[in-house]
C-alpha cells in the first residue's frame, strides 16, 4: 500500500484516531478497485475479508422468499464485512458494488490482529456490529412474523377455496333445480288426484330419509346402469343423468316399479323427474350446509390461532392451539401421515396463545419440510412433573450432526438461500424461554427428529415481548 493510499485510508472516520505508532495494523491491507456490479459478498458465502469503502457505493440486499430486499447503502467512509468475521458466519446478505468503487481490504487474520492492537478501532467496530446485528435481526424477525402470517394466509386461502367453490356450484344449481321442481309440479297438477299426490309425497319422504348402502365404485356403476335401463324402458328422458341420484338415495328398480303401480301411467315420466329433482334439491342444500359449515370451522380455527379479541396472556388450551395450527396447515398435510398422541389430563395454562401458535406453526412446518410433505409426523402432549410437554416428531432424514450445534444461532438456516430468515427457531426459543419460562430441546438421527417444548404449568407473566 502506497503512502498516498495509506493516507486516504487513515482519513476515514474509522481510522482517523490512529496514532503513527498504530498504523502498522493497516499495513497488511490493500486498496482494490471494483467495477459496478462486482459482488463483495454473497449470501451463504465466506469471503474472509473486511472492507472500508474509500470511493463509490455498495448496496446491501437480502433475499426473503425469493424477493431481493434492500437493507442499506454503504457510502465512502463506511465499512462492511465485520459482522461475518466477528460471528464466523457466511454472509447473510449480498454486498454488490453499485458505483465503481475503491476499497481498503483486510484479510481475516489481519482483521483480528487490528482489533487486538487498536482499541479505538475495535470499540467502534464492536459498537457498529452490535447495532447492525440488532437492526438486521429486528427486520428479520418482522419478516419471520410475516412468513408465519403468510403460511397461515396461504393455508387458509387453500382450505377455504374448496368449500367456497362447492357452495358456489351448489348455489348455482339450486336455482335451476328449484325452477325445475316448480315446473314439474304444475304439470303433475293436471294429471294427479289427491290420493296420487299422497302416494308421491310419501314416496319422496321415504326416499329422502332412506339410508343408502355403502357401495364400491363397481357396484355403484352396476346399480346405476340397472336403474338407467329401467327408466329408459319406461320412456324417462335423461335416464343416465337421473339414475345416480336414485342410487345415492338407496333406491332400486323394484322400488321405482312399486311407485309406478300407485300412479297413473300418464304421470310416470314427470313423477320420476320431479322425484329426482326433489332429491337433488335436498342434496344441494346439504352441500351448501356442509360447505358453509366447513368455512365456519376454518374461521373459528383462525380466531383460535390468532386469539382475536382476547387479551395477550390468558388461560389457554394447548390442544386447541395445536389443532387450529394443524387446520391452518391442512393443505400441506394432505399427504402426510399425522398421528396425534394427546394427553387428556394436560391442564390449561396461562400463556400468550397466539405466540405459542407461532411456535407450533414453525416446528410443524419444519417437520413437513423434513418429510418432503409425504412422511409421518407425530404431535403429542404429556405431563412431566410440573411441566407441560409438547413433542413434534418426524421420520425425515434427520439433522446432520455438524449442523445440530448451530440450530439456534441467529441467521443460521439449512434451507436454500432466500427461503428462510434463519430466525424461526431463534424466535420460537425466545417465545418459549423468555416469554413463558420454558425451553426447547431436540434430538435427531436418520429417520427421527424430535423437538420437545417444555412449558411450566405455573408461570408469571413476562414483562416484554420477544421482538
Amino acid at each position: 500500500m502506497s503512502p498516498i493510499e495509506l493516507q486516504q485510508v487513515r482519513s476515514t472516520p474509522l481510522f482517523a484516531g490512529l496514532t503513527d505508532a498504530q498504523l502498522g495494523c493497516l499495513e497488511p491491507g490493500e486498496v482494490i478497485e471494483a467495477p459496478a456490479g462486482a459482488v463483495l459478498g454473497a449470501e451463504g458465502e465466506r469471503t474472509g475479508f473486511f472492507y472500508v469503502l474509500l470511493e463509490g457505493e455498495v448496496r446491501i440486499t437480502r433475499t426473503y422468499d425469493r424477493q431481493s430486499i434492500l437493507m442499506g447503502v454503504t457510502k465512502p467512509g463506511n465499512y462492511l464485512g465485520e459482522v461475518m468475521l466477528l460471528l464466523d458466519i457466511p454472509w447473510v446478505s449480498v454486498a454488490r458494488v453499485s458505483k465503481p468503487a475503491r476499497l481498503f481490504r483486510l484479510d481475516e487474520e489481519s482483521f483480528w490482529r487490528m482489533l487486538t492492537t487498536c482499541q479505538s478501532v475495535a470499540r467502534e467496530i464492536f459498537r457498529s456490529a452490535s447495532n447492525r446485528m440488532r437492526n438486521m435481526e429486528g427486520y428479520s424477525q418482522q419478516r419471520e412474523k410475516l412468513v408465519s402470517l403468510g403460511t397461515m394466509a396461504a393455508g387458509l386461502a387453500h382450505e377455504l377455496n374448496n368449500p367456497a367453490s362447492a357452495a358456489r356450484r351448489a348455489a348455482a344449481h339450486l336455482q335451476e333445480t328449484s325452477d325445475k321442481v316448480q315446473s314439474l309440479l304444475c304439470q303433475l297438477g293436471h294429471v294427479l288426484e289427491t290420493e296420487h299426490w299422497q302416494h308421491l309425497l310419501n314416496a319422496a319422504q321415504e326416499a329422502s330419509e332412506r339410508k343408502a348402502p355403502v357401495l364400491d365404485s363397481l357396484a355403484r356403476s352396476d346399480h346405476a346402469e340397472s336403474i338407467a335401463n329401467w327408466l329408459d324402458a319406461h320412456g324417462v328422458p335423461g335416464a343416465w343423468d337421473i339414475a345416480p341420484t336414485f342410487v345415492n338415495a338407496g333406491l332400486d328398480s323394484a322400488w321405482l316399479a312399486e311407485l309406478t303401480d300407485k300412479l297413473p301411467p300418464v304421470s310416470h315420466v314427470d313423477a320420476f323427474c320431479w322425484l329426482e329433482a326433489r332429491l337433488n334439491l335436498k342434496s344441494l342444500v346439504n352441500q351448501v350446509d356442509q360447505s358453509t359449515g366447513r368455512i365456519a370451522e376454518l374461521v373459528k380455527a383462525v380466531k383460535s390461532y390468532s386469539y382475536m379479541d382476547r387479551s395477550p396472556m390468558q388461560e389457554v388450551d394447548i390442544h386447541e392451539g395445536i389443532e387450529s395450527t394443524l387446520t391452518i396447515l391442512g393443505h400441506k398435510l394432505k399427504n402426510v401421515t399425522l398421528v396425534r398422541a394427546f394427553d387428556g389430563s394436560v391442564p390449561r395454562i396461562m400463556a400468550y396463545g397466539s405466540e405459542l401458535n407461532q411456535v407450533w406453526t414453525n416446528l410443524i412446518d419444519n417437520a413437513i419440510d423434513a418429510v418432503n410433505g409425504t412422511g409421518k409426523i407425530c404431535v403429542g402432549t404429556s405431563l412431566e412433573h410440573d411441566q407441560l410437554v409438547v413433542e413434534i416428531v418426524d421420520n425425515g432424514a434427520g439433522i446432520p450432526a455438524d449442523v445440530q450445534s448451530r440450530m439456534f444461532e441467529p441467521f443460521f438456516t439449512t434451507k436454500s438461500v432466500g427461503t428462510g430468515t434463519g430466525l424461526g427457531l431463534i424466535i420460537s426459543n425466545r417465545i418459549i424461554g423468555d416469554r413463558h419460562g420454558g425451553e426447547i430441546e431436540f434430538e435427531s438421527r436418520p429417520g427421527e427428529t424430535r423437538f420437545k417444548v417444555r412449558l411450566p404449568i405455573h408461570h408469571e407473566q413476562a414483562a416484554t415481548p420477544p421482538t
